[in-house]
């Protein structure tokens, strides 16, 4: 028997929001990918580091999932989420949502994923299931790992099953109910995100996780026995999976820009501009990185802590005009 729900997959980036789109446009909301993350309060900043771990994780967005819980608030939409020990319940939850029509989200590790191109463990995955057969299921994930994709059910089940940082127990969710206006909640939803960049609750958050990456970064040739792989893998992530903040800040610019359609505020015309600086000196930062790491030097370390230092200051600037959007 094959279940195959009628999904688009709309060549999206990141794995939550191409998730979350694909469930709102089976509801019939189109909403861009900037939007879908503006709206969800998405945009953060996280250094996190441990003696056990290989290297530093930067992280430019808040934790897996709370975008979603978010984006669903400020929506007016229900969320539903289920989690489970038990693997032969997880699936019986997912297949009864299929078989109903819907597709469903579900949180998981990448490296079990057969289509993956890079085995890297990453519990914060995302991807919607739209359909199954007795062999295989079908996903919608991000356009860089092939946009509508397939994998078996057994490799499906052992990433959900995996634990270890940022892993769910088998976490599936699904959207229903009728949407409020988008264009309704852009003030509540950017006025949330500022509050918590510029008043995190430790320094490795917002505006003082970034200080604290500008001091830290300075030291990665010693905090590695391979630089040459490490800080490349570092500065890659940042370019194209988001973490450290160079694609999670072009989605705020372009979310912010998106914004002045709708608003009339010189505060949210400065963040924007401020953003559109702030996502290209992230890129300089990412090149500096792995500049550093092919060639062992560290001048380009020290210049990309000198950069980190700036685009912290440009940040908080941008972050303090939003949140003065707030009635």
């Amino acid at each position: 028997m094959t279940t195959v729900i009628d999904v688009a997959a709309s060549g999206d980036q990141h794995c939550e929001t191409t998730a979350s789109g694909v469930l709102l446009r089976h509801l019939g909301l189109d909403l861009s990918e900037p939007m879908r993350f503006g709206l969800g309060s998405g945009l953060s900043f996280v250094y996190w580091d441990s003696k056990n771990m290989g290297f530093p994780f930067l992280g430019g967005r808040v934790k897996p999932f709370e975008l979603t819980r978010n984006l669903a608030t400020q929506l007016g939409l229900d969320l539903r989420e289920a989690e489970t020990t038990s693997p032969r319940k997880a699936w019986a939850e997912v297949a009864a949502v299929l078989n109903a029509g819907d597709p469903v989200g579900l949180q998981l590790d990448s490296y079990h994923l057969e289509y993956f191109s890079s085995k890297v463990h990453f519990g914060g995955h995302m991807v919607a299931v739209y359909g199954y057969d007795e062999h295989d299921a079908y996903l919608v994930d991000t356009d860089q790992q092939g946009g509508k994709v397939a994998t078996s059910l057994t490799s499906l089940a052992a990433a959900r099953a995996e634990r270890g940082p940022m892993t769910a127990k088998h976490r599936s969710f699904t959207l229903s109910g009728t949407w409020l206006a988008p264009e309704s909640r852009l003030v509540p939803a950017v006025t949330a995100c500022a509050r918590e960049f510029l008043n995190p609750p430790i320094a490795n958050l917002g505006c003082r996780g970034i200080e604290k990456a500008a001091v830290q970064v300075r030291k990665w040739l010693q905090r590695t026995d391979t630089p040459e792989r490490d800080l490349p893998q570092a500065a890659m992530l940042m370019e194209r999976g988001g973490t450290g903040g160079a694609l999670f800040r072009a989605f705020y610019r372009d979310f912010l820009g998106e914004c002045t359609h709708y608003l009339t505020s010189a505060d949210l015309h400065t963040a924007h501009r401020l953003f559109t600086e702030s996502a290209t000196l992230w890129t300089e930062v990412a090149t500096a990185i792995a500049e550093a790491g092919r060639s062992g030097n560290t001048t380009p370390l020290t210049h990309a802590g000198t950069l980190l230092h700036d685009i912290s200051r440009l940040e908080h600037t941008a972050m303090t005009a939003l949140l003065r959007l707030e009635p």
